[in-house]
């Protein structure tokens, strides 16, 4: 007899990827796990246990959990178009590379652009690159950011023609894009996001804004959400997200 739907346990890896998840909240927040443990209606003991991996996390433990946070937990699932084997190439349409040829591109990035909603101020988050077996693609994932409910996942696309790298983000036909160019020496990736920026209600207007991808590696202690002018880490991002129109990584064209 199969277990209640309530008591499913996770595998490892979702574990541990809902357990960075947890860690990263209740930082961001600067709650107590207790506080969590109280508002999620589940034991400290039980919250301990799973965040140090000695035990996995339930999917009901994961339900009251995004319930107490208000942000899911689990990572949305990527099903590739089709079954593709292992190392195999990239569908035509992304490119048709391998991994071997955009290993180079693999890893944890620090996310900049401008924010929507005021001047000067910058936001943050962290965008991470991986190669997914299943599929036989690049997969982009967003983390650590303020507004959780707009954490985009998608493919990543590398013509051979232009050499641009597109991260591409297809939600039910709702697509949003990032053209990035070329990397610099030291890895870092500046281009232009076009995605639909969520006004008053459910008001939705195209945007675009410049986005600068910093390679994780050498920002040892990153701030992420909004970065408004004053915070101790915007003089060292500003450059990042100014420079990119400034040295031709794109073009911002007004109308008339």
């Amino acid at each position: 007899m199969s277990a209640p739907q309530a008591e499913i346990d996770l595998s490892q890896e979702q574990s541990r990827s809902i357990a960075a998840a947890v860690r990263e909240e209740l930082a961001r927040r600067r709650i107590s796990r207790q506080r969590l443990a109280d508002e999620a209606r589940i034991s400290i003991s039980t919250l301990e246990k799973a965040l140090a991996g000695s035990r996995p996390f339930t999917l009901a433990t994961t339900i009251r959990l995004e319930e107490a946070l208000g942000r899911r937990l689990r990572a949305p699932a990527m099903p590739p178009p089709t079954a593709r084997p292992s190392g195999a190439q990239a569908p035509d349409e992304l490119g048709a590379y391998t991994r071997a040829a955009v290993a180079w591109l693999e890893g944890e990035y620090l996310t900049l652009r401008p924010s929507f909603e005021g001047v000067d101020t910058l936001f943050a988050y962290r965008t991470e690159i991986v190669w997914d077996p299943a599929a036989g693609l690049l997969a982009f994932r967003e983390a650590a950011r303020e507004d959780s409910a707009f954490t985009q996942h998608g493919q990543v696309s590398l013509p051979m023609q232009s050499g641009m790298i597109y991260l591409v983000t297809n939600s039910d036909g709702q697509y949003r894009l990032a053209i990035l160019g070329r990397p610099t020496i030291k890895g870092e990736l500046y281009g232009l996001l076009t995605t639909l920026y969520a006004g008053a209600g459910s008001h939705l207007t195209p945007s675009s804004a410049a986005v600068a991808l910093l390679p994780l590696r050498d920002w040892p202690d990153p701030a992420y959400g909004k970065i408004p002018p004053g915070h101790p880490r915007h003089g060292a991002y500003a450059p990042h997200v100014s420079r990119i129109e400034a040295q031709g990584f794109a073009r911002f064209l007004a109308g008339t």
